[in-house]
């Protein structure tokens, strides 16, 4: 059995020691563009160039080193006939989870202002949370959005989410399909973006959605910066609909210096660093599904190419 690595780390023994103890089995191997074709049966990725598809013509199964899918998709010759794997955790939903909850306590609880004041050496408390007062929409219920949904429902927000088809989550109000959506966002002040990027969720946080938001409201967006539109954003900002939001995603990264982003004091900017692949979860994961494949088991994760998750 020959499993390539294909992802252009500088150190790729971090993951091939790992994929080797896991699989003693198999031959690794690290693939460069340079590399003649190996005839592998599995091929580990993470953004690969079209000549590895080229070359590899006989994989049993393409695993993505991530949870979304769209750079991977976006290979064109992307092999129609080969099960491509995604992540479905590996350590990542409960990051996202304390991610998103970190920034809604810290803004529902006015945080900020405490820091403000212990500047300034200001004792002054406010007046405790009204937590009816900060309903919340995770808009995506896949793995990592039902994590979030629960996480923040466990600490008594009140929690609905949306979805293409109807979710049943406990403490959770479910939404579902394009005729829902309006009813969904008209409940909400804190607006999660968990949702994967396909060609129906490009551009989909526009200011048409942002309008339809509850007054005040808090974007913060997970997925992926192309769902965002960028100019939408700052123009609700500035409009005063939307009194800030969190990003964590971009359509460029590193966010250029010239973005306005950088100078709204309304908006918070991280690195993409909500949720980061662990290297060892994400490496039993696989290594325990292309041991499922080889004994010709079923396994979960594989994607639907059309529908693009």
């Amino acid at each position: 059995m020959k499993v390539i690595f294909v992802a252009g780390d500088p150190k790729p023994e971090r993951w091939t020691d790992l994929i080797q103890a896991a699989l003693p089995e198999a031959d690794i191997h690290v693939w460069s563009p340079d590399s003649p074709a190996l005839d592998g049966d599995y091929a580990i990725v993470w953004q690969p160039p079209t000549v590895l598809f080229e070359k590899e013509r006989y994989l049993k199964a393409i695993f993505n080193l991530g949870a979304g899918i769209d750079a991977l998709l976006r290979v064109p010759n992307l092999p129609r006939d080969v099960p491509v794997v995604r992540l479905e955790d590996a350590g990542m939903a409960v990051q996202m989870a304390e991610y998103v909850a970190y920034h809604i306590v810290g803004i529902s609880r006015d945080m900020a202002v405490y820091r403000q004041q212990q500047a300034e050496g200001i004792w002054k408390i406010r007046r405790p949370i009204k937590r009816s007062e900060w309903p919340i929409g995770v808009l995506g219920l896949g793995h990592i959005g039902k994590r979030v949904a629960r996480t923040l429902a466990s600490l008594d927000y009140p929690v609905h989410g949306w979805a293409r088809s109807a979710h049943d989550i406990e403490g959770v109000k479910s939404f579902a399909g394009a005729d829902e959506l309006d009813a969904f966002l008209g409940e909400t002040r804190i607006l999660i973006n968990t949702l994967p990027l396909t060609e129906a969720t490009l551009d989909i946080i526009d200011y048409d959605l942002l309008t339809k938001l509850k007054p005040q409201a808090t974007v913060i967006n997970v997925g992926r910066g192309e769902h965002l539109v960028d100019d939408d954003l700052c123009r609700s900002i500035e409009e005063g609909h939307i009194s800030q939001a969190v990003l964590d995603v971009f359509r460029e990264e590193p966010l250029p210096a010239s973005h306005p982003f950088w100078r709204m004091p309304q908006v918070t900017i991280t690195p993409h660093v909500s949720a980061r692949t662990l290297r060892e979860a994400t490496v039993e994961q696989i290594a325990a599904k292309i041991q499922a494949l080889e004994t010709g088991r079923e396994i979960t994760g594989v994607i639907d190419i059309q529908r693009g998750y």
